[in-house]
C-alpha cells in the first residue's frame, strides 16, 4: 500500500464517521466543557485527530468508542492548555460554577420519578446508565468510555439497571403514598366542611 492511498483511505472513513457521529460528539463536548463554540472547535479538532490518527483504529467496529475517546483526550488536553485544571464535576455543583455535566444530562431527558431515582443510585452506576442509554453507546464503547473492561462494563450496567428499578419501585411507592394521603386530606377537608 502506499501513503496516498492509506491518507484517501482515512479520510474517506473518518468523513463517513463525521457525518455519523458529528452531533453526539459535538453534544458530548458541550455537556463536558459548558461552551457551545469552544465545543464545536474541539470537535473538529477530534476528527482532524481521528483522521491523523486512523492507522490506531484496530478494528472499524469501534471507531465509534475511539472517536469518543479522542474527543475526550482533546477536551482535556484543550483544558489543560488553558491551565483550567479543574474539571466539571459528573455529581455535585462546584462552588461559583454552573451545574454539574450529570445535572444537565438529566435536566435534558429527565423529569420527575426517574431524575429521583436516578439521583438515589451509585454514581458509577448511574454513569453507566447514562452513557449507554443517552449515548446508545454499545457495550463496547461503554467499556471504552468508562475505561473498564467490558465484563466490568457490563456488570456495572446491569446493576444500575436494578438499581434503577428498585429505585424507581420505591419512587412510585412514595407517590401512590403522597396521592393517598393527599386523598385523605381532601376527604377530611370535605367532611369538616358540611
Amino acid at each position: 500500500m502506499n501513503r496516498t492511498w492509506d491518507q484517501d483511505q482515512a479520510r474517506v472513513f473518518v468523513e463517513g464517521l463525521f457525518a455519523k457521529h458529528h452531533g453526539e460528539i459535538y453534544a458530548y463536548l458541550v455537556r463536558m466543557l459548558r461552551d457551545g463554540e469552544l465545543a464545536a472547535d474541539l470537535t473538529q479538532d477530534a476528527f482532524v485527530k481521528a483522521y491523523k490518527n486512523y492507522d490506531t483504529l484496530e478494528k472499524d467496529e469501534n471507531a465509534r468508542a475511539w472517536l469518543y475517546q479522542i474527543a475526550h483526550r482533546v477536551a482535556l488536553d484543550e483544558l489543560r492548555r488553558r491551565k483550567i485544571v479543574r474539571m466539571i464535576p459528573w455529581t455535585g455543583e462546584s462552588r461559583g460554577a454552573s451545574p454539574s455535566a450529570e445535572h444537565l444530562a438529566m435536566n435534558l431527558r429527565l423529569s420527575g420519578p426517574l431524575e429521583r431515582a436516578l439521583a438515589q443510585i451509585p454514581e458509577r452506576q448511574r454513569a453507566a446508565l447514562l452513557l449507554a442509554e443517552l449515548h446508545d453507546l454499545t457495550g463496547l464503547e461503554l467499556a471504552a468510555a468508562m475505561g473498564v473492561s467490558h465484563v466490568a462494563a457490563r456488570a456495572i450496567l446491569t446493576r444500575g439497571r436494578e438499581s434503577l428499578r428498585r429505585a424507581l419501585a420505591a419512587e412510585k411507592e412514595s407517590e401512590r403514598a403522597a396521592e393517598a394521603e393527599r386523598d385523605a386530606m381532601f376527604a377530611r377537608e370535605a367532611r369538616g366542611g358540611r
